[in-house]
């Protein structure tokens, strides 16, 4: 198998890694809220009242700082190799999962490890382990 290094951008992911863990961290101080996207998603349907403002806050701040990164150059346009109705599919999957394991990578990956819950160490494992074998399959067993 042959490596893309063009692909391999440490600086930047280890600049984004801060950046998720300095949100997470202001997150918990001031609203005393985990940074879950799942969890956030799941509070606004259906909302509570008064519980609305944050969340649509937190998640327009994700559209807005991806689509401004875009514009600034920084990245590149995804390419979806598997189509539309694969990728649809795969996030549906995702958001079962994270229903499922009772969060999502930045609840549990994020956000539980950095308060040393075992519970969140269970999820984290299970779903890198997961991601990991899915790519192995799709990409050397299936082709």
């Amino acid at each position: 198998m042959q490596i893309d290094w063009t692909n391999f951008t440490p600086w930047s992911a280890a600049l984004g890694g801060v950046a998720i863990g300095l949100a997470a961290g202001i997150m918990i101080l001031l609203l005393g809220r985990i940074a879950g996207v799942s969890g956030i998603v799941a509070g606004l349907l259906p909302p509570a009242k008064g519980d609305v403002s944050w969340r649509v806050a937190f998640i327009l701040g994700l559209v807005v700082s991806a689509a401004l990164w875009r514009l600034a150059g920084a990245a590149r346009a995804p390419v979806f190799d598997i189509g539309y109705g694969a990728t649809i599919l795969a996030g549906l999957l995702v958001g079962f999962g994270a229903r499922l394991g009772g969060g999502c990578t930045s609840g549990h990956g994020v956000c539980g490890l950095s308060r040393l819950s075992p519970r969140s160490l269970a999820a984290t494992l299970a779903f890198m382990t997961s991601g990991v074998l899915t790519v192995f399959a799709l990409r050397h067993i299936l082709g």
